[in-house]
């Protein structure tokens, strides 16, 4: 068998996606490629899976203020084309889709924005078959603790008269009980959440306090989410039997469910995968490499090439680049990564398992055209890691 080049980039947000970069690598490096986009959990895993063989479904849904927007999962009736996977229908959704903080039409709407989109999203998945859904957790426009997205799967969020809430985080502030007699049947299907953040749903580290201000809570927004939130972890606790926060002088605590590591994620979404999808909490990339047979393609190869736009301190917090090198080391196969720009040092990118790193700024200093002509550099670029490492 001919040694290939194993291509496994993410997107470079902004000018190109995961399968755009693999193709322009590919491309640049004049050699034999086997091109496997790659994503983390957050914007781009849809379009990563589809790139990998998924089939892509789309729907309108609501977006994160109510209104309604289209939006996509990925969708595979049975895992078998990847030979450790497993002989069922997968979809996976990626919250971005239809609850992200690009589907908001203008400004922040920190108090009011849903994710009730997403739980559309996984009903659709529920509907159709799915045995496995996978839930990318990233990029999310609200703070409402998952609730937007479990009334979509048939709960019912009720303040003390009986009446349904409100959208939104701000709402929970008023939640007296939660009704699930009409939840959609859910046996039989595997939740994974895929998502690199480990916050709890509340406190310093939590939902509120740390990504709330990322979507235009004020400081005394913040204050109002987290008291709002904590509501939503004691009633489920005192009227769903799970085990969320419980009170104490009138303090919500984290404790249970909400103070899991990953239930702050997302807004809160995770506290809701993790109560009521009875999910599991896997680390991104990690995941969706193991999905979509990582493991398969590198087996042969001489050379991995992965990247992403900026190749920063971000990048060895769980993010894609460093996610495919660790998988790499496992098969002995050397990795280099390419990027729109580097801030790592050589010794940083070396201690996380990258031998070298090749940026568009080596090439073009102007950050404008590195963005606008992303594509044509990148092959240049990739000409010259075939000069390098492959002559």
């Amino acid at each position: 068998m001919v040694e290939h080049v194993l291509v496994a980039p993410d997107k470079f947000k902004g000018s190109l996606t995961a399968a755009e970069v693999a193709a322009r690598v590919s491309a640049g490096l004049g050699v034999p490629t086997v091109e496997l986009p790659v994503a983390d959990g957050g914007d781009g895993t849809v379009d990563a899976a589809v790139a990998c063989g998924f089939t892509r479904v789309t729907l309108n849904v609501t977006g994160p203020t109510g209104t309604q927007v289209p939006a996509s999962y990925a969708w595979l009736p049975t895992a078998a084309a990847h030979a450790d996977a497993d002989p069922y229908p997968v979809a996976v959704i990626e919250l971005a889709e239809a609850s992200g903080l690009r589907r908001l039409p203008g400004d922040a709407e920190p108090l009011t924005a849903t994710s009730r989109g997403t739980g559309e999203l996984v009903a659709d998945a529920v509907r159709r078959g799915a045995r496995r859904i996978v839930l990318g957790l990233g990029g999310s426009a609200s703070t409402d603790g998952g609730a937007g997205m479990v009334q979509a799967l048939g709960a019912r969020l009720l303040d003390v008269e009986g009446d349904e809430l409100a959208r939104g985080g701000a709402a929970l502030r008023d939640l007296a009980k939660i009704d699930i007699s009409g939840f959609i049947d859910i046996s039989g299907v595997e939740f994974v959440v895929a998502s690199d953040v480990d916050n709890p749903l509340l406190g310093p580290h939590g939902a509120a306090a740390v990504y709330g201000p990322q979507k235009g809570a004020t400081p005394d927004e913040v204050v109002l989410l987290e008291g709002a939130l904590g509501r939503l972890a004691a009633v489920a606790t005192q009227t769903h039997g799970l085990l969320g926060a419980v009170e104490h002088d009138g303090t919500p605590r984290p404790m249970g469910v909400a103070g899991a590591p990953g239930a702050g994620a997302a807004g809160g979404v995770g506290f809701a995968a993790l109560a009521f999808l009875h999910a599991e909490i896997r680390p991104g990339i990690e995941y969706l490499l193991e999905l979509l047979g990582f493991d398969d393609q590198v087996q042969g190869a001489r050379l991995v090439i992965t990247g992403e736009g900026s190749l920063d301190e971000q990048s060895l917090r769980g993010k894609a680049p460093v996610g495919v090198a660790q998988a790499a080391a496992k098969t002995g196969v050397p990795v280099i990564a390419v990027c729109g720009r580097r801030t790592l040092t050589d010794e940083a990118l070396r201690a996380a398992g990258i031998e070298a790193a090749y940026a568009l700024t080596d090439i073009e200093p102007d950050p404008a055209r590195c963005m606008a002509e992303a594509g044509p550099l990148l092959e240049r670029l990739a000409a010259r890691v075939a000069a390098d490492r492959l002559s």
